[in-house]
């Protein structure tokens, strides 16, 4: 396995302070936390790691980290890689073994895409194992790109305004989920992680599906990127700066106030103007 060198050191720099930032501005990561990282074998996951190995060791406060890999069953998974990998690193690790991918495969036409499915059994393995060994947040290498990508698919095919919080308590209460790469480009991901050469596992279930949304989506936003270097950071900075009375969603914001007219009387008074001739 490389080790870190000047040239990944400078790839990693900007990774870092992204993260860093991310992390503060979320209170992401607080003294005594045990971070279970979910490491999948692709390039987001293997930085995400790094990220908080670094941050481990820099911190001003102290917090455990555990990195665990979801074996779903996949045929040909290489199963030795991540035990390698993570073993050689010095890293506290689990596998967890699911055959999510039988399931999938049975439950999703041949044809449809897989991502829902696949992902909600692959959440709820993660969660459950996470209050298994007492984590208190889960970790996930989700970056800029991936949370702009969920927001115009929830807009364009979901006709709802929503993304992916960078920090996120689940429906039952029971875990946090925090993404520390929620500010980082991918580009500079992918220029990191070749640079260190990770051992990339490539996904057979839901990576090799022709034409998903999520990638018509991606190249969107890369085109949009590279005629406007720039619009991508002013995208997600616009979520977190939202004005929920300039939106047209009632349950946000009381139109109907005081001072404001009821919607049934108005609806009532145009119906009694006469029409027009």
């Amino acid at each position: 396995m490389p080790t870190p060198d000047a040239t990944t050191d400078a790839l990693l720099r900007p990774i870092l302070r992204l993260s860093g930032q991310a992390v503060a501005d979320y209170a992401m990561i607080e003294a005594g936390d045990h971070v279970m990282v979910c490491v999948s074998g692709g390039k987001d996951s293997y930085t995400l790691l790094d990220v908080l190995l670094h941050l481990q060791r820099a911190a001003p406060i102290k917090f455990r980290v555990t990195a665990v890999n979801l074996d779903q069953g996949q045929p040909g998974f290489p199963t030795d890689v991540l035990p390698r990998y993570l073993s050689e690193l010095g890293v506290t690790h689990d596998v967890i073994r699911q055959d999510t991918y039988s399931v999938v495969k049975a439950k999703v036409p041949e044809g449809k895409t897989t991502c829902s499915l696949c992902s909600r059994l692959r959440r709820g393995a993660l969660y459950a194992h996470a209050r298994r060994i007492g984590a208190t947040k889960i970790a996930l290498g989700h970056h800029r790109e991936d949370i702009l990508e969920t927001f115009l698919l929830n807009l364009f095919h979901g006709a709802r305004l929503k993304a992916m919080p960078p920090k996120l308590r689940s429906d039952d209460g029971a875990n946090v989920v925090i993404r520390p790469l929620a500010y980082v480009p991918e580009a500079d991901i992918a220029a990191y992680a070749q640079a260190r050469a990770f051992p990339i596992i490539p996904c057979d279930l839901c990576g090799s599906q022709p034409n998903l949304q999520r990638e018509v989506v991606g190249h969107m936003l890369a085109a949009w990127e590279r005629e406007h270097p720039g619009r991508l950071n002013t995208m997600l900075r616009a979520l977190g700066t939202v004005e929920p009375s300039h939106l047209l969603d009632r349950t946000l914001h009381d139109f109907a106030g005081p001072g404001e007219p009821d919607e049934n009387d108005l609806i009532a008074g145009l119906q009694e103007l006469p029409m027009l001739g």
